[in-house]
């Protein structure tokens, strides 16, 4: 990778700024100090031989090197998206006494969850095998943006380094022999001043609500198809949206992020911290836009929303593209730096190449570009942008954002969501068995379904006004999304590990592994989870109660 520069990305924030000027939109020019790390070369010397490498962002610089003996912990390749930040190593092969003092090296990526378990079992350094012939670039702290003093026990302290599956098998045959290997990463972490390029387009009848679209602009090596086509489709939307502002009802805005790729989000992070209040009371819905336009991208699979997006997000995909699509409940990756807020969210990855085509080409599994496994690596070049795909995705997201800006009634429906809690609180009953009581949870849901049930019929009837239909739409959003989305307070941000559904009562699912060491804690945290759950749900039975007919 060449050597990266502090102004080379704001070189990119300009560039940005120079196409707007030239489209005639205004903008701001924000300024955040983002503490990142930019890594450049990494090697693994074992056998005899010299293997290249990559490390991820957040890895220790360990230019001198690092030799240890070589220990082997089995993984899986992640077959689908769905489980691609998933930790699959295998748990009898990663115990501390096995991999305590030595070098571990794994299949996979270099993501969080996997590199943090093994430090915290005493690794003093990984290897993580890559699927195919090419290693990829990545970031492997759990640190969500910028860290902050709580967060700083979590930042890694070992040296990581990805290498290619034919280098990565070589190497297992080194550790079944019980050899050691050195290894070296070359790593710059600090504080960077970063550009943050945003428009707002100003709605007519309620300019202070505003729908937010961003998307990352930093990108490994060149990174057409993730983000330059992301970033493409919103330079162009502001066109549009600005050519005609005057039909829009909300604001929209548009923000290009830095520090994606190099701070774990930290660009949209940090504006989320920044704004913070802006968007608790104004933004009714984020929009996130990573890979659009890619190659092949001919199915709308696996698309991120949350569920009470899930109905307009379909028909708004219908409608442009006459194609069905299938969502997925948001990952904890993307720039969904906003969930501890509690905004409506949907997109992150748009379309992708169908499976078929996948399977026949020989791809794994990768977090971007359409599903080309030229994601995060030199390979993402001009060749992986399709100028048809493009155009139909941006199609796509305009008229999804158009379409929250200028409803009437925002198209979030709280009945989908919260069917869906009360079917993960009954599968979580399920597997506890009489080892918890979810009952009150259960019937807050069942009591919050009966309210929206009135809410959403007066709304139909027009007996409730749309201004309060909305603010309730919105204040839900405040309350629901946190309780299926976070594990820390409001204002907080979790580790980038995934976060299952209704996570303060998810332990549900794990009850009866525990032995009589840990039983009674585990049980202490179902009750203290169900108490948030069900309080959650019974202060939005309240909010809709206070405005229904």
């Amino acid at each position: 990778m060449p050597r990266w520069k502090p102004e080379d990305v704001r070189t990119a924030a300009y560039d940005i700024a120079k196409r707007l000027d030239g489209l005639g939109v205004p903008y701001e020019m924000l300024s955040a100090n983002l503490h990142l790390s930019i890594p450049f070369t990494a090697s693994v010397s074992g056998g005899g031989a010299v293997y290249n490498a990559k490390p991820p962002a957040y890895a220790r610089d360990c230019r001198e090197g690092l030799t240890a003996p070589l220990v082997h912990v089995p993984a899986t390749f992640s077959a689908s998206i769905n489980t691609l930040f998933v930790k699959s190593q295998d748990k009898e092969a990663s115990t501390e006494d096995r991999v305590r003092g030595k070098i571990v090296i794994s299949e996979g990526f270099s993501f969080p969850g996997k590199i943090l378990e093994f430090e915290q079992k005493g690794a003093l350094g990984v290897i993580a095998i890559n699927p195919g012939a090419d290693s990829h670039w990545g970031i492997c702290t759990s640190i969500w943006g910028t860290p902050d003093l709580d967060d700083l026990p979590r930042k890694p302290t070992i040296p990581v380094a990805a290498v290619n599956n034919p280098d990565g098998q070589k190497l297992v045959e080194i550790a079944k022999a019980g050899g050691e290997v050195t290894l070296k990463t070359e790593m710059e972490q600090g504080w960077y001043e970063s550009l943050v390029p945003v428009v707002t387009i100003p709605g007519n009848n309620e300019p202070e609500k505003f729908v937010l679209l961003h998307g990352h602009y930093d990108s490994w090596d060149v990174g057409v198809g993730d983000n330059a086509t992301g970033d493409a489709t919103m330079l162009e939307i502001a066109r549009v949206l600005w050519t005609n502002k005057s039909d829009l009802k909300r604001s929209v805005r548009i923000a290009w992020w830095p520090g994606h790729s190099t701070g774990r989000y930290a660009g949209s992070t940090w504006y989320a911290d920044a704004f913070a209040l802006d968007l608790d009371e104004n933004c009714v819905a984020q929009v996130n836009c990573d890979s659009p336009g890619c190659r092949w991208a001919t199915e709308f699979r696996d698309v991120s929303w949350m569920k009470e997006a899930e109905a307009y997000c379909q028909k708004t995909i219908m409608d442009v593209t006459g194609l069905d699509s299938h969502g997925e409940r948001p990952h904890r990756a993307g720039d969904y730096a906003f969930n501890n807020i509690g905004l409506s969210s949907f997109f992150m990855l748009s379309s992708t190449m169908p499976e078929e085509l996948r399977k026949e080409k020989d791809f794994y599994a990768v977090g971007g570009c359409g599903g080309n496994i030229a994601w995060h690596t030199e390979h993402d070049l001009i060749e992986i942008a399709d100028r048809d795909i493009l155009l139909r995705d941006i199609k796509v997201y305009l008229a999804a954002v158009m379409g929250v800006a200028n409803a009437d009634v925002l198209p979030f429906d709280w009945r989908a969501q919260v069917s869906e809690f009360s079917e993960t609180i009954y599968r979580y009953q399920k597997a506890a068995g009489d080892l918890a009581d979810l009952g009150q949870a259960a019937d807050a849901a069942s009591d919050l379904m009966a309210v929206l049930d009135a809410f959403y019929s007066a709304v139909k009837n027009d007996t409730l006004a749309a201004k309060d239909a909305n603010e309730v739409i919105q204040r839900l959003a405040r309350i629901l999304v946190p309780v299926n989305h976070t594990n820390q307070p409001r204002f907080r941000h979790d580790p980038a590990l995934p976060v299952q559904p209704l996570p303060a009562i998810a332990v549900a699912q794990e009850l009866a592994e525990h032995g009589p060491e840990t039983l009674g804690f585990a049980q202490t945290q179902m009750v203290r989870g169900t108490n948030r759950v069900a309080a959650a749900l019974r202060d939005a039975a309240r909010l809709v109660r206070s405005v229904t007919p």
